[in-house]
């Protein structure tokens, strides 16, 4: 299969490809297509088949899954609201964004290097939620969980750290505009379809003034984005 794999990659890019695939996931993938799709954003593969809109839609669930389990089994005695605060903080946009750049997806991930907007977007995190889709289809749940736990929880995820993490930045942003005797408020800027789900667009809104946005597949994780930039953008500790 080795030889196979590398006699389809034997030329330039793609054989520097399959070596960055092969080293950011630890082992020889089967089927290299989901991963070539995993990491192709629809800026330079338009059709839902080649690009990782769908892989993104499945890996997000499969993560959810393997970050509740691990939890679950982690903390015993904990409950919901805490467990579920957890999660929130291990698989928010953001977060997701930040590991999958320092894997190194973004130097491995096809987009339109043209649109500045995409480089400093969360496509990235995108990405990663497609790869552990790809990862699922190829090597089926127990691998992608053994692989998540090894690649994206263990060397990024700090649970230390992570309880006593302000996931609310909202309540953050808000404490500031009250001192300040600023009207905030969040507004949904943009609501549309994507790939068959919805996709929302959030403004945080500094009288009248969109001072940051966030975009999530909910409006609660669209404002958390949007307040989580807003708090960085403002410097706010």
């Amino acid at each position: 299969m080795l030889y196979r794999l590398y006699y389809i990659f034997s030329s330039g890019k793609k054989k520097l490809f399959l070596n960055q695939l092969c080293n950011l996931l630890g082992f020889i993938p089967g089927k290299v297509s989901l991963y070539v799709a995993a990491l192709s954003h629809r800026s330079v593969k338009e059709r839902t088949s080649e690009n990782n809109e769908r892989l993104e839609y499945l890996g997000d669930a499969i993560l959810g899954g393997i970050v509740a389990d691990y939890l679950f089994m982690k903390y015993p005695y904990k409950g919901e609201g805490f467990l579920t605060e957890m999660r929130s903080k291990m698989v928010n946009r953001q977060m997701l964004n930040d590991i999958a750049i320092r894997m190194g997806l973004k130097k491995i991930t096809s987009f339109n290097k043209h649109d500045n907007s995409l480089k400093s977007s969360q496509i990235f995190g995108n990405a990663l939620e497609a790869l552990v889709g790809a990862v699922y289809i190829d090597k089926g749940y127990r691998n992608t969980k053994a692989w998540v736990i090894k690649k994206i929880i263990i060397p990024h995820l700090f649970m230390e750290e992570l309880e006593n993490v302000e996931i609310n930045q909202k309540n953050k942003l808000y404490s500031w505009a009250n001192k300040g005797g600023k009207m905030l408020e969040f507004e949904t800027l943009e609501e549309r379809l994507e790939n068959g789900r919805r996709l929302f667009r959030v403004g945080a809104v500094v009288d009248g003034e969109v001072i940051a946005e966030g975009k999530a597949f909910n409006k609660k994780d669209a404002s958390q984005i949007a307040a989580q930039n807003a708090v960085d953008k403002l410097n706010l500790v």
